[in-house]
């Protein structure tokens, strides 16, 4: 997965940068359904951020329906 950096003199949040990055992941079927994105400690490293930034993050792609928790598991992608 070819990650891009966080852009933070711009105007979008670094959580929306990252949340826009994994969907994009996401759609292109590099992560595929039913498989974990990356964990929260990986993304904070690779990315450079705090745990509440990728919370948050994550918490866009819920929303949107995108992921799911699996309790003890991880997050997964959904079967769209």
């Amino acid at each position: 997965m070819a990650i891009v950096e966080i852009d933070r003199e711009g105007s979008t949040p670094p959580y929306q940068q990252i949340a826009a990055w994994l969907r994009g992941q996401i759609e292109s079927g590099a992560i595929a359904p039913d498989r974990p994105i990356p964990s929260k400690r990986t993304i904070m490293e690779t990315w450079g951020v705090a745990g509440k930034t990728v919370d948050k993050a994550i918490d866009v792609l819920r929303a949107e329906g995108l992921v799911r928790t699996v309790r003890g598991m991880g997050i997964y992608v959904v079967e769209r």
